[in-house]
Parts: structure tokens; sequence; C-alpha cells
């Protein structure tokens, strides 16, 4: 069950809290994914008014409204008719995105252990400043949570206890409804908190129990956005580690970003300042950086990108792009192809050994394997109204400066002249040039300074 209904006024942002990424994924679905790992059988999300949550869950996720924001125990009645008698119901909060799937089972394994109605997730800190504090009786169980929020709510003795409510539970189905049923709003906000169910429960002579959180930052909190850097600094240690185990080497992890969803092979080498988002993979041996941004690209094995910026493209084994490449969506550079500094291709596929060395823009075109793109060739693709295809064959050499006018094909074979401009489809194995015949006009630097001084006004100088 995981409490997503809050306002998240804090975060001063038109988009709701939850839906902030960490690391390319909706905050909410941080706790969704730990749930998954720690092996639960169903999961429910507690949405706000209009279920801003639901498009961005999957269908297997329920989705129940709080409709009235009337605190956490009010959240977790909305969700009773989703709850059975005989499930253990682990209460997680949309905003906590830390937590693990480790710590989740291992507080359903003391929860299930100990036969208790209740089992709390607990911290030692060693500042507990505003944090409720657990209370336990002489037997060791849990006796109920005191705050701390108001002069005078908790004595000086209990001021002094370190363990701390995490807000985290597990409870027994069984014994959840008739204990939310026991509990009021009497206090400054008139609204119905979840820790008040644990005296209810043990007025009713059931066990209590407690769990302590290994790692304290997985309790952390996001309520604005230096919470969510926070949070995104520790996830994104979280996903270098896992990669860095795996046989990745991040040479600088405080200066690489790397979302959750990318896969990496072995021995890839993550150069610094580099970004990795989305889908992305890259396989084993490739080199990423420094400074390129991959969105959604796959890489194969043992190619190298650098200084270059690929979205929604492949790059396959073998290929070397950059610096200052820009792979836009829909290119295919295949095996052994080249995309070389300040060259942009769009939606095209490159053949096999294919370069486009420099200084190119190449859009919706077909190269072949092994051609050779001076620089400086561009496809012109648009009309004003239309884009066109432009077909280079195998083995093509197109001279520095070529501008193919699209639709247009260009032979196996074929070769081009630098300088030109072609409009006609070249035939295999041909040379085309397509420029005017130079013209020299001697003495025309001495023609054109003739021509200025007798245009200049005369000086004279007066006493």
């Amino acid at each position: 069950m995981i409490l997503a209904a809050g306002q998240g006024t804090r975060m001063r942002s038109k988009t709701p809290k939850l839906l902030h990424p960490i690391c390319g994924w909706p905050m909410i679905a941080w706790p969704v994914a730990a749930s998954r790992q720690a092996g639960a059988t169903r999961i429910v999300v507690v949405d706000a008014p209009g279920a801003p949550l639901r498009n961005r869950l999957d269908s297997d996720i329920t989705v129940v409204v709080q409709q009235q924001p009337r605190g956490t125990a009010d959240a977790l009645k909305a969700a009773l008719p989703e709850i059975s008698a005989q499930d253990t119901v682990v209460v997680l909060y949309g905003d906590v995105p830390l937590i693990t799937a480790e710590s989740i089972r291992a507080l359903a394994g003391t929860h299930e252990q100990a036969g208790a109605a209740a089992t709390m997730l607990t911290a030692t800190l060693d500042d507990p400043s505003g944090y409720g504090r657990v209370v336990r009786g002489a037997d060791g169980a849990v006796e109920r949570v005191v705050e701390t929020k108001q002069a005078g709510d908790a004595t000086a003795e209990q001021l002094l206890i370190r363990e701390v409510n995490t807000g985290i539970y597990a409870f027994a189905g069984e014994r959840l409804e008739a204990a939310l049923e026991q509990i009021g709003n009497d206090n400054a906000q008139g609204e119905y908190y979840l820790p008040d169910v644990l005296p209810a429960l043990r007025a009713q002579g059931h066990t209590v129990a407690a769990h302590a959180l290994g790692d304290v930052g997985e309790m952390f909190n996001v309520n604005d956005r230096r919470a969510l850097a926070h949070a995104t600094r520790i996830a994104q240690r979280r996903i270098s580690d896992r990669h860095m185990l795996a046989g990745v080497t991040i040479v600088n992890p405080d200066a690489t970003v790397i979302d959750a969803d990318v896969s990496l092979g072995e021995d890839v080498t993550i150069e610094p300042g580099s970004a990795l988002h989305g889908a992305t993979t890259v396989g084993d041996g490739s080199t990423i950086g420094p400074h390129s941004t991959l969105r959604d690209a796959t890489v194969g094995k043992r190619s190298r990108v650098i200084h270059s910026h690929a979205t929604d493209a492949v790059i396959a084994d073998g290929v070397s792009v950059g610096p200052f490449a820009y792979v836009r969506p829909g290119t295919v550079l295949r095996d052994g192809a080249k995309a070389g500094s300040f060259v942009e291709i769009k939606n095209s596929d490159v053949g096999e050994r294919a370069k486009v060395p420099h200084l190119s823009y190449i859009g919706d075109a077909t190269i072949g394997e092994d051609a050779n793109l001076g620089a400086s060739t561009v496809t012109a693709n648009y009309d004003g109204r239309q884009k066109h295809r432009t077909r280079i064959g195998a083995r093509v050499h197109t001279g520095v400066d070529t501008t193919l006018i699209a639709p247009i094909t260009i032979g196996d074979d074929a070769w081009t002249g630098s300088g030109s401009v072609l409009t006609e489809d070249v035939p295999e194995g041909s040379l085309a040039i397509a420029r005017p015949r130079q013209t020299n006009h001697d003495g025309y630097d001495a023609r054109v300074k003739a021509r200025q001084q007798a245009s200049e006004p005369e000086h004279t100088t007066s006493d």
C-alpha cells in the first residue's frame, strides 16, 4: 500500500510532486519498483482526487482515491476495500523513494515471525529532532509513538529516546479495519494519523512489534526541490555502484548521469560529463564520453561516442562517433561506420564501414557500405513542403562541398567532384561534376582600385 495523495505544495510546481523525476523515473515509480522486487503480490496506490498518477502507473497497479486530505490513516481507510483478512499489508509512501526491497522484505519477515498485528519500521538517529519517538514497554514491545512537534508533546525523558518512527508499517489485514475505526482526529490539523493505530491495537490486546532499519538514509522524505536533489544524488550513486560492480568503469561517478533503465555491458567505460538517459543500452567494451549524451540510444560493442549527442538512434558495433556529432532520431550507424566531428545525421541508414568524417549534414538518406563522404557533404532533403530521400550506393566517394538535392540516387562506386551541386541521378561507377567553369579576369584588382581612387573626393587644406 503506497500512500501518494499528498498535495506537495512545497515543491512549488504545477507538476504533481510524485511525478517529479529521479534518475529517469517519476518519484512514485521508486517505491513501486522496490515493492515489486520485494515480492509484493499486489500493489495499491492511494492517489489524490483526479488520480494524477494513474496514467504514469502500470496497468497492474490498483489505484484508489482519497477524496479529502484528512491524514495518513484516512488514506489507508480509503483502500480498505482492497485489503483481505489474510493479507500482510506493508504501508509505504510515494515521497520516500529510497526505501529498498531488502528493507521491505525484512520488515514483512519480522512481522510474520512475531505474529504481530502491526510492525513498525524504526531507525536510530544521532539527532532525532522532529521525529516521533518510539516508546517501548518492559517486554520490549512497542507501546506507542510520542510526537515531538509541539512543546510539551513529549517528556524530557522521552526526548532522550533516539529510536524514531519512520512511518513505514506492516499490518495484519484482519486487524486493520477495526483499529482504524478506533482512532480520532482530535488534533490541531483535524487529521487521522496512522501512528494512532498502534495504541488502538495494543488496547485490543494485540502485539505491536518493531524492525530496525539498517540504512537510515532509506527513510528520507522528499518535500521540496532541495530534498529532491538529495534523493537523486543517492539514487544515482546506487545506480552507478550497481554498474561498477557489474564490470563497468565510471571514471567519475559524481560527474556522470545514468538513468535507472540504462543497460551497460561489461568493460564499458563512461568518461566524465556524460549523461545516459531513458532506455539507452551500451554493449561490451564501448566507451561513452567524455561529455556525451545518449537518450534512448542503442550502442553496440567496442564503439566510441566522444563529445557527442545521440537520441533514439542505433550505433552498431565498432562505430566511431564524434567529437561534436549529433546523431538524431531514426539513424542507424552500421558496424564499423563513422560519424566524425561536426556531423549531423538524421533519419538515415549509414552502411557498414561507411564514413561521414566531418562538417556534413546527412538527412533522410541511405548510404551503402564503404562509402566515404567528403567534408561538407550535404543532403538537401526538404523542398519547403516535403522531405525527400537520398540514396548513396556502396563505395561512393563524394568530393568536398558536395550538395545532393533530393530525391536523388548515387550509384555504386560513383564519384562526385568537389563543389558540385547535383540534381540528377549519378550512374554506377561515374564521376559527376556539377559546377560552372572557372573564369579568371586578369588585372581585376588594379581596375577596382582605380575606380575607388577616382571616386574619392579631393582633400584641400586651408590656413
